[in-house]
């Protein structure tokens, strides 16, 4: 059952939200994103899914997101093996994880965000990721999810929301100023049990 907070009709809408929580995001200096980066990096590698090799799906931040590179760089050196989002090539407005490494060529997409050239043998499977890092604009007090509208990630997750992947844990990276104590929600949006914080593990699950 989706986990939604009643809502007032004179509550701001998803568009006036989303401008308001870029706005904010934007504002962070690069040091403050640079701190907020680090301080998630250290609440993350004590999580238990983390305490031995895994497979993660990350993703390549870009423009005011949380930075994601040196962290992605740290989990490959601590022995986990790292996917990161790419466009599918036939299936619009979906998703495929790809592995990557230090051999991996990088191409810009349609959206301008960076991602691994296409190769086949490189795709995971969403049943093979135990970890999948989920961007955001804002979450809410039960664990609602904004994103920036196309829809991504929430048809990546259909299939976990659906119990296809129940080894799988997606996890929210967000700044503290991306919360919202109540977001409005449509039938298709997916839920984050966790979101991770500069300064707390925003635990769902309960």
């Amino acid at each position: 059952m989706k986990r939604q907070l009643p809502q007032n009709s004179s509550a701001p809408s998803r568009q006036q939200l989303r401008r308001e929580l870029l706005a904010a995001r934007k504002a962070l200096s690069a040091a403050e994103r640079k701190q907020a980066a680090a301080a998630i990096q250290t609440q993350l590698l004590t999580l238990a899914e983390l305490q031995q090799p895994c497979s993660i799906g990350s993703y390549h931040s870009v423009r005011a997101e949380l930075p994601t590179h040196t962290l992605n760089q740290a989990l490959q050196h601590g022995g986990h093996s790292v996917a990161l989002p790419v466009l599918h090539p036939i299936v619009k407005h979906h998703l495929l994880m790809l592995h990557i490494d230090e051999h991996s060529e990088w191409r810009h997409n349609e959206y301008a965000i960076p991602e691994p050239v296409l190769e086949c043998q490189r795709v995971v499977p969403l049943q093979s990721l135990h970890v999948l890092f989920v961007p955001l604009v804002g979450f809410d007090a039960v664990g609602n999810r904004l994103g920036m509208g196309g829809g991504f990630y929430d048809r990546t997750l259909a299939g976990w929301r659906a119990g296809r992947y129940p080894n799988l844990h997606p996890i929210g990276l967000a700044y503290d100023c991306q919360f919202v104590e109540s977001l409005p929600t449509e039938a298709w949006d997916v839920p984050l049990p966790r979101v991770i914080t500069p300064t707390k593990i925003w635990d769902f699950r309960c």
